[in-house]
């Protein structure tokens, strides 16, 4: 036990528990994205991180949490699509970076148009309970 009285197990518990309720209440949503783009949602993972500026195949990789070839492959796909392009680092002559093309910003402005509703279970919350939850989100949210 540490000095705010908790274990890092219960620690670990509520983090579970988080990850399980949003891994489990976006799958709807994770599909209808992918139907409506024609692609896989890992496709989709790669534009949204290109949409505020260009990154190196390493940088996505790891913004993604994949491996460069994983990466790679996404990047030729979208590639392919006319979704992103490739170009020379000006500062490192063995990267090239990769950009969201305007077709690629169009694609992820109707994708973010698709809704993406919360759980039952959260809009069923009492008022109270769901201003104690925003309060200690905001808290520990890296933003």
């Amino acid at each position: 036990m540490n000095r705010r009285g908790k274990t890092a197990g219960e620690v670990d518990h509520v983090w579970q528990m988080l990850v399980a309720l949003v891994m489990e209440s976006r799958g709807d949503w994770r599909r209808k994205v992918s139907e409506a783009a024609g692609f896989p949602f890992s496709r989709w993972r790669a534009l949204k991180r290109l949409v505020d500026a260009p990154l190196t195949l390493s940088e996505l990789a790891d913004l993604m949490t994949t491996d460069a070839p994983a990466a790679t492959v996404a990047v030729n796909d979208l590639e392919r699509r006319g979704l992103v392009e490739r170009y020379p680092h000006p500062d490192n002559r063995r990267a090239k970076l990769v950009s969201i093309t305007p077709a690629g910003l169009r694609l992820m402005e109707s994708l973010n148009s698709i809704d993406d509703d919360a759980p039952a279970a959260l809009a069923q919350l009492p008022a109270a309970d769901l201003a104690e939850l925003r309060r200690i989100l905001k808290t520990i949210a890296p933003r």
